[in-house]
Order: C-alpha cells, then sequence, then structure tokens
C-alpha cells in the first residue's frame, strides 16, 4: 500500500515586509515553514485505469503526485506544426489515431504550430502527445485547468475512454470537481483531508441534444474546421445539431444522382465543432437525419474520407458499407486501363483521398416530424 509522508520545509525570510505583515494580520513569524502529509493511498489493491488528485490550490496536489508517480513532464513545442513536434520514432498513422482519439480532429489544425492553437486545442493536443510518448503512469497536472469548462468536461470523457482502451494508467491532477463524472476515475485522493474514495464506473451524463434545419449562413461557423475544404454547394440543406442553444454539428445534404436508384440523398459535409469534438455527435446527427429522410421515403448515403469517420460509420448498426474506400476499383481497371488511370490521375491531380460510401439501414422517423424536420 503506497504510503503518504511528505514533508516540506523552508526559511522563512526575516525581512521587513515579512514582521509588517506578521504585525498586520497578527501572524506570528517563524523562522521555517512546515507543510506535512501523512496518509494511504491504496491503489496497488485493485486494478484501475484513472485516478483523480484533487482539492484546492494549495493542499499539496502536486507535491503528492510527485511523491507517489514521479510528477509532471513538460513537452517542448517548437516546430513548425504540432506533428512534427511528437517524437519521431512515432509513425504518422499512430499520432492521427491518438489526436482523433482525444478529440482533436481538425486535421487543418495540426499543420499549425502550437503557439497558434487554441487553449482548448493546445490542452487536447497536449493530452496526446502524453499518451503517445510516456510510460505509466501518466501524470497531468493542472488538468483542465487553463480550459472552459466544457471543453474540460469532454476533453475528460474523451481522454479516460481512450486510457480504458489501451489498458493504460492516467492520473489527473486537478482543482476542478466538475470533471468527476465525465474523466470517471476509478479511485479519488484529497490531499486536504487525506481522503481516498474508490470509484464504480458510471455513465457520463446526457446531454439534451437538438436537430433543426439551419440556413446556408450557418456554414461559415463550421467552415474552417472541415477536414477537407470550406466550400459547400449553394444548393445544400443544412442541419445543425445544437446542445442546449449551442451549435456543436453541422450538416450538408445533397441530391445525388444515380442511374440504378432514385431518391438518393448525400451527406456532403459533416463537421463538429472542435470544443465538441470526442463525444460522437456527428453520428448522432447523421442517424437523425437518415432517419429523417428515411421517414420521407427517400435514401441517405455518405461518402467519408476522414479515417476516423470510416471506422465510425462502420462500428454503426445503422449503417451499411456499400463500397470500401478507394477512387475506382480493380474492375473498372480490367475492363478500361486507359480510363481508369486517366481517373487516378486526374483524383491525384485534385487532391482527392479514397472515400468509402455507407447507406443508412436504420429506423425510420415517423413520416410527419421527419416532413417537418426536413421542410
Amino acid at each position: 500500500m503506497p504510503a503518504v509522508n511528505v514533508v516540506v520545509e523552508s526559511e522563512i525570510s526575516d525581512s521587513l515586509r515579512v514582521r509588517q505583515l506578521g504585525a498586520m494580520f497578527d501572524v506570528p513569524v517563524r523562522e521555517r515553514s512546515r507543510l506535512e502529509w501523512n496518509g494511504n493511498v491504496p491503489i496497488d489493491e485493485f486494478d484501475w485505469n484513472v485516478g483523480l488528485i484533487v482539492g484546492p490550490s494549495g493542499s499539496g496536489k502536486s507535491t503528492i503526485a510527485g511523491h507517489l508517480f514521479g510528477g509532471h513532464v513538460d513537452f517542448k513545442w517548437d516546430g513548425r506544426s504540432v506533428i512534427d513536434d511528437f517524437a519521431p520514432t512515432q509513425s504518422m498513422e499512430a499520432i492521427a489515431g491518438i489526436c482523433q482519439a482525444v478529440g482533436f480532429n481538425t486535421i487543418p489544425a495540426w499543420m499549425r504550430p502550437y503557439a497558434v492553437l487554441s487553449t482548448g486545442e493546445k490542452f487536447r493536443v497536449d493530452l496526446a502527445r502524453r499518451l503517445l510518448e510516456l510510460p505509466d503512469p501518466i501524470v497531468c497536472d493542472e488538468f483542465t485547468s487553463v480550459v472552459d469548462r466544457q471543453v474540460a468536461q469532454i476533453g475528460s470523457h474523451a481522454v479516460q475512454k481512450h486510457v480504458r482502451k489501451t489498458n493504460r494508467k492516467f492520473v489527473a491532477v486537478s482543482c476542478h470537481y466538475d470533471i468527476i463524472d465525465w474523466l470517471q476515475p476509478d479511485w479519488i485522493f484529497e490531499p486536504a483531508t487525506m481522503a481516498f474514495t474508490r470509484r464504480s464506473l458510471q455513465q457520463r451524463p446526457k446531454l439534451d441534444c437538438i436537430v433543426s434545419r439551419v440556413p446556408y449562413a450557418a456554414w461559415q461557423l463550421f467552415a474552417p474546421y472541415h477536414y477537407l475544404t470550406a466550400e459547400l454547394h449553394r444548393a445544400a440543406r443544412c442541419f445543425c445539431l445544437f446542445v442546449g442553444d449551442r451549435p456543436a454539428a453541422f450538416a450538408g445534404m445533397l441530391h445525388r444522382p444515380h442511374p440504378k436508384v432514385r431518391d438518393i440523398m448525400g451527406l456532403s459535409r459533416l463537421v463538429t465543432l472542435p470544443d465538441w469534438q470526442g463525444l460522437g455527435l456527428a453520428m448522432a446527427l447523421s442517424d437523425v437525419l437518415g432517419a429523417a429522410y428515411k421517414g420521407i421515403g427517400k435514401r441517405m448515403r455518405t461518402y467519408p474520407a476522414h479515417p476516423a469517420l470510416i471506422r465510425s460509420f462502420d462500428k454503426s448498426k445503422c449503417w451499411t458499407l456499400e463500397k470500401k474506400p478507394g477512387t475506382y476499383n480493380s474492375a473498372s481497371l480490367r475492363k478500361d486501363r486507359k480510363k481508369a488511370a486517366a481517373a487516378a490521375a486526374a483524383a491525384a491531380a485534385s487532391r482527392q483521398r479514397p472515400c468509402a460510401v455507407f447507406s443508412y439501414a436504420g429506423p425510420a422517423m415517423e413520416h410527419d416530424a421527419a416532413a417537418k424536420l426536413i421542410a
């Protein structure tokens, strides 16, 4: 059983200001200051993945974390892009996977220097490097202290999900109690009272979401965060998923002509704002729209090129894979090599990426509700 027996002593200055301070507030001036913590943190008595050391500033959180786990590691960020700052031994696939796992999904931001990222983006990419480059247990001091509380909660959910999926050990050190239900720690230690508590895994708090038709102008809020292009056809029908009254995810729908299948609506753009990434809101929006179009007798398809989106649609029970990622298939190559080669060259010239095709196969929305949403 790990024991906490920590004493921090320091000499007190005998300066004029110190003596004045003692006189002003009737505080005795001693030669030395002494802080002491004694207790037990029985984390070796059970299996765990996520721990939380929490309490007010000055309560000894960082000191105890350093005593138990070796403390916090600071990274250097001096590259031209954040992906250049990851360890050179890490593959691009591993870097992309961990960034997506913590909700840092805005691909253009990966190419920017750390210094120009938003506070929330810095928080997430810092988490990504910790999870990818540090050994267990990973200690993160001042966890969520510098970010908006919404970002803090969603980021907490994303990191604990990845830590449990990969069976890692992660210790957050924070002064915020509002992350507990999102971080889902297996144990909580509070140095202020030396209280240790085990905690069972629970469901994260629910979000109240609604999906509404929105004007084309709403795309301007989401366009900078799309992973391919900021363009959207003017004929697109636009929808937004709101959390409370705050826009979180966007979908643009276009009619897709097809030689064999009638009434196909294609998902042209699907974007989640950075502060909401990691909760699956884009998939929730896609499911609602698929159910709505099915409710009025139309089919919905999506054509994702983003690897994380392809995986999400492939795992969903509401979507069926129609075509694996690729710009052309082997059959077309055999039938007409020149045509296939020209198509491949055109795709490369236009910087196209291989995309998959999925069709909605889930339940239908009631007709009147569907018609009201899509109208």
